[in-house]
């Protein structure tokens, strides 16, 4: 079985994940090249992960043989290049968020999909085992979701930036948007309220600190969640709360969950899964490249997500709710 060619375009954190990843699926996947404007971390890159480094995207594209481009710069410098690389049929994974405004983000979904190719979106949170058991379970309507993001961190500079990162809201928190999606469908309000607290003195920092969000539907069902970055240094806390008909579900993590049936006699299972989910994302990737079919998670489904979050953004700025059906 012939291995899928891999490129990444940007060279950070992120990048080395999935490069781990990948080195994991080995069977499935070689990375070839890595490309990033600054040469020296490109070359870093590739001593630890393997491939070819690079500073030219264009270059990348003509000499790697590409079957797959794995997009993780920071979403303000995503200018055409997946575009590019689509018209070349490379198929593509694309780092949430996809862009920093629906517009840019609706151009690479349609690019993508006028080309053919296989593109997925990196919700990497979908691919837990407690996640999986839950959807697989007899739930019944989901009428509640609550949901918790919240660290202590300066990451990385242009993180700081909200014309650079979209702020917590849009790149972090994000994920606890999605999974708003997967259990409970597409809302039909949402009001947030967000500030920054207590990083007005540190230099180039104007994104949110703390953000709270409630996400409505017509027919009465609620989610709601909180951010923030100014909770334990060090630490990344990420929970939610499920409560469905028939089940309630209380998640530290994608792996990790208390289920508790609640009709009829009430019953509870512990799940403490093991898998990695940038490993099962990338497999499930791999495995609809080679079968030619849809992705777990495509860039459409990813854009619907971005879509809450930023609607989110703006009903915190303008400090009402707004519906979400007309045409944010």
């Amino acid at each position: 079985m012939t291995r899928i060619r891999a490129g990444f375009l940007g060279c950070g954190g992120i990048a080395n994940r999935h490069a781990g990843a990948l080195r994991t699926l080995a069977g499935d996947f070689e990375l070839v090249a890595g490309c990033d404007r600054e040469l020296p971390r490109a070359a870093a890159f590739a001593d630890k992960n393997g491939g070819r480094a690079y500073a030219e995207f264009d270059r990348m594209l003509d000499e790697g043989r590409l079957d797959l481009l794995i997009v993780t710069l920071p979403p303000n410098i995503r200018e055409g290049h997946a575009e590019k690389a689509v018209a070349r049929g490379i198929n593509l994974l694309v780092e949430k968020p996809i862009a920093l405004d629906l517009a840019k983000a609706e151009a690479i979904v349609n690019a993508a999909e006028r080309a053919g190719i296989i593109a997925a979106n990196g919700f990497m949170y979908r691919f837990g085992d407690a996640v999986a058991r839950w959807k697989a379970a007899d739930t019944g309507k989901a009428g509640l979701f609550a949901g918790s993001y919240h660290c202590n961190a300066l990451h990385a500079e242009w993180w700081r930036k909200k014309a650079c990162s979209g702020g917590q809201l849009v790149e972090q928190a994000i994920h606890l948007v999605d999974l708003v999606r997967l259990f409970m469908g597409e809302p039909d309000t949402v009001y947030a309220r967000s500030a920054n607290l207590f990083h007005k003195s540190t230099p180039n920092y104007d994104i949110e600190d703390v953000s709270a969000i409630v996400f409505g539907w017509d027919d009465g069902c609620i989610a709601t969640l909180n951010a923030s970055n100014i909770a334990v240094p060090g630490t990344w806390h990420k929970d939610w709360s499920v409560f469905a008909e028939r089940m309630t579900g209380r998640f530290t993590g994608w792996n990790n969950a208390e289920l508790f049936r609640t009709a009829g006699e009430v019953a509870r299972e512990v799940v403490a899964g093991k898998t990695d989910p940038f490993v099962a994302q990338l497999a499930e990737l791999a495995a609809a490249i080679r079968e030619h079919r849809p992705p777990r998670v495509t860039l459409r489904d990813g854009m619907a997500t971005l879509k809450l979050a930023l609607a989110a953004q703006r009903s915190a700025a303008e400090h009402r709710e707004l519906r979400l059906k007309d045409g944010l």
